[in-house]
């Protein structure tokens, strides 16, 4: 049974921790926690893709825009050119990178509810992320240990270890907003939700009528506990209490949230690594119509692997649309530093859409290939 509440307890959580004991802060490792404690460095991929045709042809682009001439006769020196770190990235030392994977999607949908409450957050339904650290804690859960981590270090945010999925972040309301009042189509796109967190950018694509939506995070805590949850409990399986007595429209609405779910794939893992594994999955891999990403560029220390991400996997036609503050205290990123990293590798063309100044300044960014013929 799943719980619906209009009001959160983030005040009480620390104090309900506190009653645990050091024993339940002390969670179980699991296979990935073998990740370094501190990352460093940009999250470059040297390695090629095994679409290296398709590769080859998208850094022939971005040679060609860096000198503003015809592309080289030499696809190597190209590719070797969008990949040098010389003068482009702004550190050398290469990080231990988290191995991606894809999430199944279970076969019992009532079961990914199960003992999580919800509540409303922006016509979407979202789970309590505070009651779901609570329980995870009590029941010493098998996983990755970010949330006690977390709470330990006081921080959203431990480089190369938890980036943040946890928490909804200020920008990705600000995205939401100007999806609605821009009235931006999904109908027929295939969208990718890059740092999904939550999910809520890629729920309101696969509600708009996306025909195949990817919702990508780092940790994967956060896909199983956070955004698959929410992509179920915004489906219309909630509903079928209401029809005890009407076993056709039962079973129609089943149906209907069948093939809902079945437009969405589930990810985790470094940029880097996603993009291998989503390049070498499908023998012809179709990119992306439109990525919506947001908070993602508070570390420089990732522009390098994100720029990466946008140049393999959006379609030569798509656009991203990216969230952010302006600057990033303690971090250092920030929308002038990433549009400046852009405009330095001249692959992209970055557009402001709309910039708000309540709290913190933020952006929002649309790109596009400069160069997409």
């Amino acid at each position: 049974m799943t719980f619906q509440f209009n009001f959160t307890i983030e005040d009480h959580l620390e104090d309900e921790l506190t009653s645990l004991g050091d024993g339940a802060l002390a969670l179980h490792s699991s296979q990935e926690s073998s990740v370094s404690e501190r990352q460093k460095g940009t999250h470059r991929d040297k390695k090629r893709s095994t679409e290296q045709s398709d590769l080859l042809q998208d850094h022939l682009w971005e040679h060609k825009s860096e000198r503003n001439e015809a592309p080289s006769q030499d696809p190597d020196s190209s590719f070797a050119a969008a990949n040098s770190s010389s003068n482009l990235e702004p550190h050398e030392e290469k990080p231990c990178l988290r191995v991606a994977k894809e999430h199944a999607m279970p076969k019992d949908l009532k079961k990914v509810l199960e003992n999580k409450v919800t509540e409303t957050v922006s016509g979407l339904q979202h789970v309590n992320i505070s009651i779901m650290k609570t329980t995870l804690l009590k029941e010493n859960f098998p996983g990755e240990n970010i949330i006690s981590k977390s709470f330990s270090s006081h921080s959203d945010l431990i480089s190369g270890v938890y980036e943040g999925g946890l928490k909804i972040w200020e920008c990705t309301f600000d995205l939401l907003a100007y999806l609605t009042k821009a009235k931006v189509k999904f109908a027929g796109k295939k969208v990718l939700d890059l740092g999904c967190g939550s999910g809520l950018l890629g729920i309101m694509a696969l509600k708009g009528g996306a025909k195949e939506v990817h919702f990508q995070d780092y940790n994967s805590v956060v896909i199983d506990e956070v955004t698959l949850p929410n992509v179920v409990a915004n489906s219309t399986l909630e509903d079928e209490e209401n029809d005890v007595n009407k076993p056709d429209v039962k079973r129609l609405r089943r149906s209907t949230v069948a093939q809902e779910l079945c437009k969405c794939r589930f990810f985790s893992g470094e940029w880097s690594e996603f993009c291998k594994l989503v390049l070498s999955s499908e023998k012809l891999f179709e990119k992306y119509d439109l990525i919506l990403t947001s908070e993602t560029i508070y570390n420089p220390d990732y522009y390098g692997p994100l720029h990466q991400t946008f140049l393999r996997l959006l379609d030569k036609n798509g656009r991203v649309l990216l969230a952010s503050k302006v600057h990033y205290f303690g971090v250092g990123g920030g929308t002038h530093l990433f549009q400046k990293f852009v405009e330095e590798r001249n692959v992209f063309e970055a557009r402001t859409l709309e910039i708000i100044d309540e709290g913190l300044k933020r952006c929002l960014i649309e790109m596009t290939f400069k160069y997409p013929s």
